[in-house]
């Protein structure tokens, strides 16, 4: 029921109450065309989904928790991207396919290289919302969080917060990933992946992340653009730590 999932903020109960407004509502009643009596998923802040019925009345939308569903159990691994900002509308692409493949959070990164800059509250809560429908639509039981965009110094410091941090470089040594990433990743509950933007990163930014204890990896003798070598590189991690 995918498409039926809609976000709450705050943590419920069932017996629950729930107002349904904006696009949400607008989706409801003019796209799924759905009414009174239907069931739909609700997922709280806690995570939490619910069966609910739908109150459809003078043009207002409400849902009652009805039941609680059982949802499996999230993988003991919370991976996070640090994303370049490409150009154009190509981190919408990568938000909405992160999304569905579990990330926990993405971060947008202004890079040496990076073309797109000085991000506005608008853009940030587009992203937001590419996230919300993209977990919506593949069942998640949470909406992957967008960060604020950070510069690259400030992308750095927090690399002391994981327990592994991945840095695809296309000037790394060539060494499978199968033979070098299991052991890059044993016994890791929190893993970065940084990705760079379309002129990738600089040979400085390489080396700052790696003293600052990155692990440079390659991601084969293909050079993967922007959009696709995060999601080579999650899917991956998906297999190892599933």
């Amino acid at each position: 029921m995918g498409a039926r999932r809609f976000f709450v903020a705050d943590a419920h109960a069932v017996g629950d109450r729930l107002t349904i407004d904006g696009s949400d509502a607008h989706k409801i009643s003019r796209v799924l065309r759905l009414r009174d009596g239907d069931e739909i998923e609700i997922a709280d802040s806690a995570a939490r989904v619910y069966r609910a019925v739908l109150h459809l009345a003078d043009g207002n939308v409400s849902a009652t928790l009805s039941a609680a569903i059982e949802t499996p159990a999230t993988r003991g691994v919370a991976i996070d991207v640090a994303q370049g900002i490409p150009k154009g509308a190509k981190m919408d692409f990568v938000i909405e396919k992160l999304s569905e493949l579990g990330v926990a959070e993405i971060v947008p990164v202004e890079s040496e290289r990076a073309i797109a800059r000085d991000i506005g509250e608008a853009k940030l809560e587009r992203w937001r919302r590419v996230a919300k429908a993209a977990a919506a639509q593949s069942g998640r039981p949470a909406i992957a969080r967008i960060a604020a965009p950070v510069n690259f110094e400030r992308l750095v410091a927090r690399f002391v917060s994981y327990d592994a941090v991945l840095f695809p470089w296309e000037l790394a040594a060539a060494q499978p990933l199968r033979e070098t990433l299991p052991s890059l990743i044993a016994n890791a509950r929190r893993i970065l992946v940084v990705v760079g933007p379309e002129g990738g990163f600089s040979h400085a930014e390489a080396e700052t992340a790696q003293t600052a204890g990155a692990n440079v990896i390659s991601l084969g003798s293909e050079i993967l653009r922007t959009e696709t070598a995060g999601l080579v590189v999650l899917s991956i991690l998906r297999y190892l730590t599933a």
